[in-house]
């Protein structure tokens, strides 16, 4: 009942914002009330549970939010309508880039997740009416692997000369009265704009020290996503104008050309649109004109002829995760290393495993396996103890021990004879080791036609 109170006034709004667009004026008043609607709220705070996150400033557990706010959501609720609500400063974080440095992170308080999840489930029905075709991140029924498509697509059909344009922290860059007045296009509560401004300029927490926020928009938080779409719409809406093929994800964005000496006058044009209009920084060193198959894009390469292969740079992130999780001094049991290893794999193959990718996969699980064989016998530590090991998966004794008392370093012995022997497929079967393999070809073979044309290459 709560989600059907929530769409219907979805769709009273989205009727208004039609209405307002043809007259040429703001959004009626009155979306600070939906926001701040006890349906609204709820289906936000499930959101917000659903997707768990760490604490707050506040040191307030998402499971203790329902709690505090049967207590006090009233008072929150009024504070919030009379516009006396001020959020509370986002704890700093920082997490390393998968190409080297770091990404800044603000984790809001529970309180102001949920409340920013509110104006979220507000706001996006009223902008994915407008929203670009061309957009395919954070956004409702679009993904990576529609984008990934479109990008081949437009490869295949000649245009293999890609603008692979990067914008320098890019959420740390949105230029705060631009937005405002992006989003005082549409809206025309000012309770609500006023809040939203509260959001983008609040405190972020660092060392025990607060900061104020000039511009950019928190990375972490429920709006964040939204805010980024608004601001690179008009970005969407300027190519498009400009007759160009190009796909965006979030800030990730390609444009797609026939040309060498085409791509360098669209490179200069946008980086000129970014720098001068948006307010944008544009990372000429790592935005680039070439061919496709020299560049990748989310993840993947795309060849020539619109093929898409595995970027060599997504197979040694994985390896490096590999790596650090079966590192053979951690002093955890084989069955801890294989349950971290499973959600690291299953994830990799969820988002790859449209790519034509079997003997890779098979290479992959064959140096994984290696690697846990490695760990196991390592595990054994003395001599007489790996020979009993081996001895017990029904390697003969005479061979086990020409393995134990080898001289040869771990990762070598991993490779003998003894080691598979010992160490077979139904061996990890039964210890429960994610095989890619295998779950590939279930994939494939559950895969209805048509099917996009791709392979990897290794």
């Amino acid at each position: 009942m709560v989600r059907e109170d929530v769409n219907r006034a979805s769709g009273s709004l989205e009727g208004q914002v039609r209405g307002a667009n043809k007259q040429g004026r703001a959004l009626a008043e009155g979306l600070i009330g939906i926001v701040c609607s006890h349906g609204n709220l709820s289906r936000a705070f499930k959101q917000v549970k659903r997707n768990k996150g760490a604490a707050g400033v506040d040191n307030v557990p998402v499971g203790k939010f329902s709690d505090w706010f049967a207590t006090h959501g009233n008072e929150l609720v009024e504070l919030i309508l009379q516009g006396s609500y001020y959020p509370t400063a986002v704890r700093s974080v920082t997490i390393p880039k998968p190409n080297g440095g770091e990404r800044q992170l603000g984790i809001p308080t529970v309180q102001d997740r949920v409340i920013q999840q509110a104006i979220m489930q507000v706001l996006s029905p009223l902008y994915e009416q407008d929203f670009s075709d061309h957009s395919y991140g954070f956004r409702p029924k679009r993904n990576a692997q529609q984008a990934l498509s479109k990008a081949s697509s437009y490869v295949s059909e000649g245009r293999y000369i890609v603008v692979d344009m990067d914008m320098k922290s890019f959420f740390d860059e949105v230029n705060h009265d631009r937005l405002m007045c992006q989003l005082s296009k549409k809206i025309g509560d000012k309770a609500l704009l006023r809040l939203i401004h509260r959001y983008l300029r609040s405190g972020i927490l660092t060392g025990g020290v607060t900061s104020v926020r000039l511009k950019g928009t928190p990375q972490g938080s429920p709006l964040s996503p939204l805010l980024s779409n608004i601001v690179l719409d008009e970005l969407d809406k300027e190519l498009e104008e400009r007759g160009h093929c190009f796909v965006r994800y979030a800030d990730d964005f390609s444009v797609f050309v026939r040309s060498q000496r085409a791509s360098e006058r669209v490179k200069e044009s946008i980086s000129a649109y970014l720098t001068t209009k948006l307010k944008l920084k544009v990372n000429q060193e790592k935005s680039v004109c070439c061919e496709s198959s020299k560049t990748k894009f989310l993840g993947y390469t795309i060849l020539n002829n619109g093929t898409l292969i595995i970027a060599d740079s997504s197979v040694k992130r994985l390896k490096s995760k590999v790596r650090l999780i079966t590192k053979r001094n951690r002093g955890r049991s084989l069955e801890t290393i294989v349950s971290e290893l499973t959600p690291v794999l299953r994830g990799w193959l969820n988002y790859f495993k449209f790519a034509s990718c079997k003997r890779l996969l098979r290479n992959l699980d064959a140096w994984i396996r290696r690697k846990l064989r490695c760990y196991r016998l390592k595990q054994c530590k003395k001599t007489i103890a790996m020979k009993r090991f081996l001895k017990s998966q029904g390697v003969p004794s005479w061979q086990s021990w020409i393995l134990a008392l080898s001289g040869k370093g771990w990762w070598r012995k991993s490779g003998c004879p003894q080691a598979h022997q010992a160490m077979n497929l139904e061996w990890f079967i039964r210890l429960g080791v994610y095989n890619m393999s295998i779950i590939y070809h279930q994939f494939r073979v559950n895969l209805k036609p048509p099917c996009t044309r791709v392979r990897t290459v290794v």
